[in-house]
């Protein structure tokens, strides 16, 4: 799973999201629907989404966007974002 949320302390998986969706545009925006309708509803701790994504092969600039509403969500929960970035499974 691109995404993995879990508790930071021990590890423990709560949720994973975008199966093999590795786009990060993409992937930002399941992020903030699972914290609109789970993530604001998890009692204050210490939690991680882990983003792995895949660098666009024809990206010219832009991207995702965290809302500022979805960033206030993580604060108030406790929730850190690491963004792993792994190289691209096509061909180059």
């Amino acid at each position: 799973m691109p995404i993995n949320i879990y508790i930071e302390e021990t590890g423990k998986k709560l949720d994973g999201l975008c199966d093999d969706v590795w786009e990060l545009p993409n992937q930002i925006n399941a992020l903030e629907t699972w914290l609109e309708k789970k993530g604001k509803n998890l009692i204050p701790s210490n939690y991680v989404a882990d983003i792995g994504f895949d660098i666009r092969k024809d990206a010219t600039g832009g991207g995702g966007t965290l809302s500022s509403n979805s960033m206030k969500i993580m604060g108030l929960i406790g929730m850190d974002v690491y963004f792993s970035e792994y190289p691209s499974s096509e061909e180059k």
